[in-house]
């Protein structure tokens, strides 16, 4: 992600850029790969989080309710839940495929920093 407003892929042994995504509004925190390298998350200053089709680079949904910039973003290891951490103090839990928010957390005074899943799914970690 960048302040330049859009997501590059590389190929990281070639150096070569093979893809870049556009249609933040504003600059990119953070970006996650889901486990099975189908998805693609971004975070942003824009409020959104958007879900990419990393191969053909289209936006499958762009997911909004955070009312701040998002700061990082993380997939479960089994993909079904993509959590979001905010400037607005508060994590989401996301069903990535539908793009609909199951649950927002509530309890940080101040901004998110980043989230993390468990390896088992079992836990959600946020600073």
């Amino acid at each position: 992600g960048s302040f330049g407003r859009t997501v590059k892929i590389w190929d990281p042994c070639a150096g070569a850029c093979r893809r870049t995504l556009s249609g933040h509004t504003k600059e990119v925190n953070s970006v996650a790969f889901s486990s099975d390298n189908q998805l693609l998350a971004s975070g942003s200053d824009d409020t959104t989080v958007k879900i990419w089709d990393p191969c053909s680079g289209a936006c499958l949904r762009t997911l909004s309710g955070h009312t701040k910039d998002v700061n990082s973003v993380g997939f479960s290891s089994d993909n079904k839940l993509l959590a979001s951490g905010s400037d607005d103090t508060t994590v989401k839990i996301w069903d990535p495929r539908s793009g609909a928010c199951l649950r927002t957390l509530s309890g940080h005074t101040d901004c998110v920093r980043s989230v993390a899943f468990s390896s088992d799914n079992q836990l959600l970690a946020s600073c």
